[in-house]
């Protein structure tokens, strides 16, 4: 019970640790692994383990095959929840390069880190192969945590997020059959059966995903399972989902689950982010648990078989050669920069599917007696902490080196997708911004995302949005919602955080009434709020656009607008199509560009009356 307990408060310590020093949790975790694992047994007066998961193979925390048993049910669970964060309309631009990533770029993993391993340790072809088809998976676990600190674009971020969960199954895939290969020990009948495996796990999981993520959504539409039982009932489909999967086709169950979160995603679902906010709940705490496990797992002669100047020359072949090699071949042709493939090249951290299935074949095939088995689980350990580390202490400063890091954050998060911010959303788009709406109001999500706007479905006193990688690039807020006290409450609340280039909101009916009370956050004019937007959207649904000549004209045009209750200025556009923000604040604007643009909501204005 002691060491139950241990584990969980040692793991929910790591990942406050992990949040204090912004780095990722998987860091602190498998050093607690270690700590309490095998270099405990230098300290202990008996030599064993402060946390023993497996003693002699029978006894310990999770005897005999428990401990795997576990490890599998969990990573379902956690690929599943990677699988609902996953949006079709992050890939729009970077589709083919995600596809090369977990094809071609898995194909030059495999072949260049086993060539490695077999020169490098002398390792038999079958072990050296298995060894690089467990680390050809990065993991959602390990770098949402790095991309959540540094600002990138939106394309850079989607690449490396959507890599990290599609490769996951796809990297078990290969484990197994490489696996499955040493076990038989190859020859024309393997070869046979594998591709009937293969075609059997390809069939079975997406069938299964895609079925059940179906059946489950429209169980949840129809109201077929209570509210309370929203959360557990989806965990049990999942694990459901993942064994019976397996049943059919063995190692099919990842990528069903994968696939079942990917569907369940992208449908227009009630109570999504319920079960997204549970599920990411549940993830913490089995990456927490499982890390520690498997870690101490290790043991310390193990450790010493990779104690020399092999292990590092293996590492930096992997991290330095295979990787970019992988991720140039990937990029080639597509509208990623050099230094975006520099930086993806570069961030390639190893997860728990790795760690995971390490220790299950390493083990297994240990106590077969297969020679090399032994090296399987600590060179995956070493690939999985080296590139954790050096990712998560380096990432943020080869940003800034090789030029992905967004000094000036351009993109603009709105809060509130009624029809006006809509309207204003989409000029912002056709304006080569980055724009994303988020409101808790379902039906004008649906209605923005039926725009081709990028729309959150979220509670702003919630703390999603803070965790989001896809508003990495946000630099203004404009909160137009109906409601003047939500408004303020998310300026105040993630001003910082997405307002760093400015946050404006509307101005309340009380502040309208007083010009020279004007709130330096105030947002278009000192004399509209949100009610007359909405006025004028609904009586000329688009933003016009006007000339200007020079602040003259800019300041004659924006007495008019005082002036005449149906005009309400938005924007000021230069001639290369950049839009700036009109604060209520301050009526000056330091510089006008020749040939610049107002763009307002209101009725079209006679360009002759304002000359």
């Amino acid at each position: 019970m002691l060491e139950l307990a241990g584990i969980i408060i040692l793991g929910i310590l790591a990942q406050w640790v992990a949040w204090k020093f912004k780095i990722p949790a998987i860091l602190p975790l498998i050093l607690i692994g270690l700590l309490v694992g095998p270099f405990a047994t230098l300290i202990t007066s008996d030599g064993t383990k402060l946390i023993q998961p497996i003693w002699n193979g029978v006894n310990g925390l999770f005897p005999g095959e428990s401990l795997f048993y576990f490890v599998s049910l969990a990573i379902s669970i956690i690929l599943f929840e990677g699988g609902l964060t996953l949006r079709r309309n992050e890939i729009l631009n970077v589709g083919p390069v995600i596809i090369k990533l977990i094809t071609l770029a898995v194909v030059v993993t495999f072949f260049g880190a086993g060539i490695a391993a077999h020169y490098i340790f002398n390792l038999s072809w079958p072990i050296s192969f298995l060894f690089s088809s467990l680390i050809v998976v990065t993991g959602p676990t390990v770098i949402t945590p790095i991309l959540r600190n540094i600002p990138l674009t939106k394309d850079v971020s989607a690449v490396l997020k959507w890599e990290g969960i599609l490769i996951d199954p796809v990297g078990a895939l290969l484990a197994v059959l490489v696996f499955e290969f040493i076990k038989v020990g190859g020859g024309e009948e393997f070869t046979f059966t594998a591709l009937a495996e293969f075609g059997k796990i390809v069939l079975f999981g997406l069938t299964f995903g895609f079925t059940f993520a179906h059946s489950l959504a429209f169980a949840i539409k129809k109201k077929i399972i209570p509210h309370y039982l929203l959360n557990v009932v989806t965990l049990a489909a999942v694990l459901g989902v993942f064994v019976l999967s397996d049943v059919f086709a063995h190692e099919s169950g990842l990528l069903s689950v994968v696939v079942m979160g990917m569907v369940l995603g992208n449908i227009n679902l009630p109570n999504l982010n319920e079960i997204l906010y549970f599920k990411e709940s549940l993830s913490v705490l089995l990456i927490s648990i499982l890390f520690i496990l498997l870690s101490a797992n290790i043991n310390l002669e193990d450790l010493k078989l990779i104690y020399n100047w092999d292990a590092i020359l293996l590492f930096a072949i992997v991290v330095f050669i295979v990787r970019p090699l992988g991720v140039f071949l990937s990029a080639s042709g597509s509208g990623l920069k050099t230094n975006e493939k520099l930086f993806i090249s570069w961030v390639g951290p190893r997860g728990i599917v790795a760690a995971g299935i390490a220790s299950l074949f390493g083990l297994k095939l240990y106590k077969e007696g297969v020679p090399g088995a032994e090296y399987i689980t600590p060179l995956v350990f070493m690939i999985v902490l080296g590139t954790v580390l050096l990712n998560a202490t380096t990432a943020r400063l080869f940003a800034k080196l090789v030029g992905v890091f967004l000094k000036k954050s351009e993109g603009i998060l709105i809060v509130g997708a009624s029809k006006v911010s809509r309207l204003i959303a989409v000029y912002i788009k056709e304006n080569n911004r980055h724009v994303v709406l988020v409101d808790s109001n379902r039906d004008n999500i649906n209605k923005a995302k039926d725009l081709g706007l990028e729309a959150i479905e979220g509670n702003i006193y919630g703390d999603k949005l803070k965790d989001d990688i896809e508003l990495n690039d946000v630099g203004y807020l404009m909160a137009l919602t109906a409601n003047s006290d939500i408004n303020k409450y998310a300026i105040n609340k993630f001003g910082e955080q997405f307002g760093e280039q400015g946050a404006f909101r509307l101005i309340t009916p009380e502040e309208m009434k007083n010009p020279n009370n004007n709130p330096q956050e105030g947002l278009f004019s000192h004399t509209d709020d949100f009610h007359k937007l909405m006025t004028l959207a609904e009586k000329f649904p688009g933003i016009q656009e006007i000339k200007i000549k020079d602040k003259k004209h800019y300041k004659t045009l924006i007495d008019l607008t005082k002036e005449d209750a149906e005009i309400i200025p938005l924007f000021l556009k230069n001639a290369q199509k950049s839009i700036r923000i009109i604060s209520s604040y301050s009526e000056e604007i330091q510089q006008i560009d020749e040939d610049s643009i107002l763009a307002y909501i209101g009725k079209p204005i006679d360009i002759e009356e304002v000359r």
